[in-house]
């Protein structure tokens, strides 16, 4: 966490994706007909992706899963085999543009690609230890033999390529492709617990490195569950899920922490503040090791916690302990996770009001930080808020959705799902294009990773 907050202010912002001329997939599949313009360059071919986190065992993010648009890939799922590889073209050129090896570090990207596309030339481009590519068999005519397809996976694993595919019955297309899979992902949600134990038993008794990525996990009661079974990867909506908070409280840490946010928000003296600070020994030397970091660059070493907190100033500091909330308990293993997703939103709400008043700014990057915290402390929303005492506009925008920094949370949090038609709208609302949202948001995830990058 130290090493985060060093880097987290005033580092230079990721570049965004790099452009291409996609004008044949708007000729020929377009998403809608506001999108195929020739007035914009349609190359912003961000716009058509979404990402998914995937956590590993110890509950940190492992993976992003990189794929279309939920609608895209529906009115795809009907298209021509050529349609398909326009549109696989599109995720494989925005990877290697946003230079996804330098983007994700040890993460890894999972995406989904036509059986005919393996020997497209671009997939020499990627680079090989950062990607899984999962390969689909399409049923119409023209595609390549199993036989050919096993040739050339067996060359890109050579190449450093790993491959998932998906645990199908024997008799389904593309389940020759099992044999070949590093990773095997089992779509929770069309199985029954029993066939789910049963899948498992079959991975374990295979033998092998393969590992298994449990998709489409609703709740924590499931992620028990295929983490019992012995899933190396989960995904799905219960990293963010909301659940009954209603009988919790703050943990110590929390609780020490969100009292300093609270005396913050009331304008208590500096001095009082720093009293308290002096009361947690762990958090003063915290404070004094960030103080004197090189990420804030002050010459002259700083002794006093007075001076640091006359340094720092109290948004900055109440900033630097919403951070600290998300680290501050041992309870919640996601944490981790929440915080990433935090602060992709935090610092994407910060980008698009790039051209608004610093306190503004400020107070946008809160909304985005503070937007999971009850996820992090496991607290209902408004207790956890209260007890930060939050700003109004803040609170209005977080808790109750109110306001225009809300609106803004929304886009934020729409770029996240697979609706492409909840995007524009809330893109249109906020007064930006989709593109350019998306655009804002890699911006974040660039961003979000490399601050928080170990």
């Amino acid at each position: 966490m130290f090493d985060l907050i060093k880097r987290l202010f005033g580092l230079t912002p990721a570049p965004a994706a790099g452009d291409k001329d996609f004008a044949t997939l708007n000729q020929q599949a377009p998403i809608k007909a506001k999108e195929a313009t020739s007035e914009r360059d349609p190359s912003h071919a961000q716009g058509f992706i979404c990402r998914e986190t995937i956590l590993g065992r110890d509950q940190r993010v492992a993976a992003y899963h990189f794929q279309l648009h939920e609608g895209t890939r529906n009115r795809l799922a009907l298209r021509s085999r050529r349609i398909h590889h326009v549109y696989a073209e599109v995720v494989v050129r925005n990877l290697i543009k946003m230079d996804v090896a330098k983007l994700l570090g040890h993460r890894l990207a999972f995406f989904e690609l036509p059986d005919s596309f393996l020997h497209h030339e671009a997939l020499d481009m990627l680079p090989p230890a950062s990607v899984v590519l999962n390969v689909v068999t399409l049923p119409d005519a023209g595609g390549p033999t199993p036989a050919a397809v096993i040739e050339r996976i067996r060359a890109l694993k050579q190449a450093g390529i790993r491959f998932a595919a998906d645990a199908l019955s024997n008799s389904a297309p593309g389940a020759y492709l099992l044999a070949e899979a590093d990773f095997v992902i089992v779509h929770t949600d069309r199985v029954d617990p029993r066939r789910l134990r049963d899948l498992a038993d079959g991975l374990k008794s295979g033998g092998g490195q393969r590992q298994w990525l449990a998709r489409e996990l609703p709740s924590h009661d499931e992620f028990t569950l295929c983490f019992n079974l012995g899933a190396q990867l989960f995904q799905g909506p219960f990293i963010t899920r909301r659940e009954d908070w209603s009988g919790n409280s703050l943990g110590p840490n929390s609780a020490r922490i969100a009292d300093l946010m609270s005396q913050l928000r009331r304008d208590v003296e500096l001095n009082q503040i720093a009293e308290l600070l002096k009361q947690d020994p762990a958090l003063s030397l915290r404070l004094m090791r960030y103080i004197n970091s090189a990420a804030i660059g002050i010459r002259e070493e700083i002794t006093s916690i007075e001076r640091a907190l006359m340094q720092l100033g109290r948004d900055k500091l109440y900033r630097w302990l919403s951070l600290l909330l998300y680290g501050a308990d041992s309870g919640n293993s996601g944490a981790s996770a929440l915080l990433e997703n935090a602060l992709v939103r935090a610092r994407m709400l910060e980008l698009l009001g790039a051209n608004r008043p610093a306190s503004e700014r400020e107070a946008l990057f809160l909304v985005g930080l503070l937007s999971l915290v009850d996820a992090v402390l496991k607290v209902p929303m408004e207790t956890a808020l209260t007890q930060l005492s939050a700003s109004p506009e803040i609170e209005a925008a977080v808790a109750r959705g109110e306001g225009p920094m809300a609106a803004l949370l929304r886009l934020a949090i729409a770029c996240e799902g697979a609706d492409a038609l909840s995007l524009a709208l809330a893109a249109e609302h906020c007064g930006v294009t989709a593109e350019d949202a998306t655009e804002a948001h890699l911006q974040a995830l660039g961003w979000a990773l490399e601050v928080t990058r170990e």
